[in-house]
Order: structure tokens, then sequence, then C-alpha cells
């Protein structure tokens, strides 16, 4: 079971609960949303992934979201002529919450798709994520059938730290949040969006305690995950950086279980 800061809260809205057990149909329609940040030298090899991808699924729109990159990477994605339903939206840098914010705020399929720029969970996975009925599908490098490769164990012990850290502080039963591959429905993005305020790495932990909180059902998938040593994450820097993260993101989920208990209580005496 997965519980916010270890609070059964979801017993506590009855309108959560209904939709726990009404799992989101799949939908054929997809938009993908990618973030980056000074990726010049990666668009290409997305390119070619996302082209793979629209053999398998059927793609929408795609949403690149330039997180105020510093280097070519907007002018180097638009010579590369890619096609109609592939959309650049530019920003400020503010990281990558933010940027994976701001592009499902422009999504209108039923299902959406977001990706890292590096598909270190490459294309052919997708399927089985959108095969998984439920509002949230995460891909996981953890459990029976997930592989990580390529991995330096420095690395893979840094996010088992990271992970614990998370467990403990926020939100328990998740074994991987950070692998950058998920599916979110529409129904979710519209409700999610306005209490998601996380601007940086530790997004996805805000992502999937607020759609607990709200009775959204999450679905894992284990997958082979390819390791990328050109990540954009800074292990150290930004390691410390998603630490205060999850303790703001701690802050904000006590202040919404409280919110709900409150409600759920005035609807008991109501009643």
């Amino acid at each position: 079971n997965y519980f916010p800061l270890g609070f059964q809260m979801l017993a506590c809205d009855k309108e959560a609960v209904q939709k726990m057990v009404q799992p989101h149909p799949p939908s054929a329609a997809l938009d993908v949303v990618i973030p980056m940040y000074n990726e010049e030298s990666r668009l290409a090899y997305c390119m070619e992934q996302l082209t793979i991808l629209n053999t398998i699924c059927q793609v929408r729109h795609v949403f690149f979201v330039d997180d105020g990159s510093t280097d070519d990477s907007v002018d180097h994605l638009r010579r590369l002529k890619p096609p109609p339903w592939v959309q650049i939206l530019t920003r400020p840098h503010l990281g990558k919450g933010a940027a994976v914010r701001y592009g499902l705020s422009h999504c209108q399929s039923a299902r959406v798709l977001v990706t890292d720029i590096d598909w270190s969970v490459n294309p052919s996975w997708i399927p089985q994520l959108l095969k998984a009925q439920a509002d949230v599908v995460i891909a996981v490098r953890e459990g029976h059938g997930a592989r990580r490769i390529g991995e330096p164990v420095w690395r893979h012990m840094l996010g088992r730290v990271f992970n614990r850290y998370v467990q403990w502080m926020a939100m328990a039963g998740h074994a991987d949040t950070q692998c950058g591959c998920k599916i979110v429905s529409q129904e979710a993005i519209k409700s999610l969006l306005p209490r998601l305020k996380t601007n940086g790495w530790a997004f996805d932990v805000e992502l999937l305690a607020q759609a607990h909180i709200c009775g959204y059902l999450v679905s894992e998938v284990p997958v082979a995950w390819f390791y990328d040593a050109d990540s954009r994450v800074r292990p150290i820097r930004d390691g410390l950086q998603m630490a205060v993260e999850v303790i703001r993101i701690r802050r904000r989920l006590k202040r919404t279980t409280v919110h709900y208990r409150s409600q759920y209580l005035h609807s008991v005496h109501s009643e």
C-alpha cells in the first residue's frame, strides 16, 4: 500500500475511494512531453526514437519543453525539421518539474507520456505501460523483471539512499520514483496540476504522492533501463536540492491531508 506520510487519507475521501475502483481505460491517442535543458547533442537520437514510437502507438502531439537552455538546443531541433505533430515550447530556466508541468498543461489527449530525452526506457516498453489500466503508470527499475543496464554501483547506491529518504519523509511504498518514464491520464492531469509546486528533480515524488491522496489508481511496470553517463543530474548538488524539495513536499502534503480530514469530518457531521 502507498500512503503519503503514513496517513491512510484515501479512506477519508469518498470520491477518491470511488475513483480507485474505476481504472482509466486505455486510449489509442497519446501526447508526449519531453523536458530538455542543453540537450543539443541528443536531439537527433530523440527524434529517431519518436519516429519508432509513432510506428508503435498513435502519437497525437509531442511537446518539447525547453527549460531555458543556454546552448543551441531549440534552433538545432528546428533544423532537424520535425513533423507537424512536434511542437517546441520555451520557458525560463526553473527546473525539470516546472518544464513538465508546462508541457502537461498543453496536452489534450486522454493519456500523456512523460519521458526523458535520452529514452533510457526505450519506446518498445511504452505499449506495456499503456496496457496498465491506471490513471498514473510509472516505469520502475526495481522489482521482478526490471533491469538496470550499465549503471555504476555508486550511482545505484545513491538512488537507493534517496528512495529510502523519500519513503521515510514523504511517501512509503514505491521502490522507485525517479525512472523518468510515466503515463498520466488527462483526468488526473487536470486534477493534479494545481496541486503540484515542485520545480526541480523531486517533481515525480510530489506527483505520485498527490495522485494517491486524490485517489487515483497508480500502477508500476518493471522495465529495462539504460544508464546514460551524459545525464544532466549532478549527484551531489542536485541530490541535496532534491532532499530539500522533499522536505517542502512533506510540508505541503501535511497541509493537504489536514484539509482532506477536515472536509471528511464536515461531511460526516452534515449527514
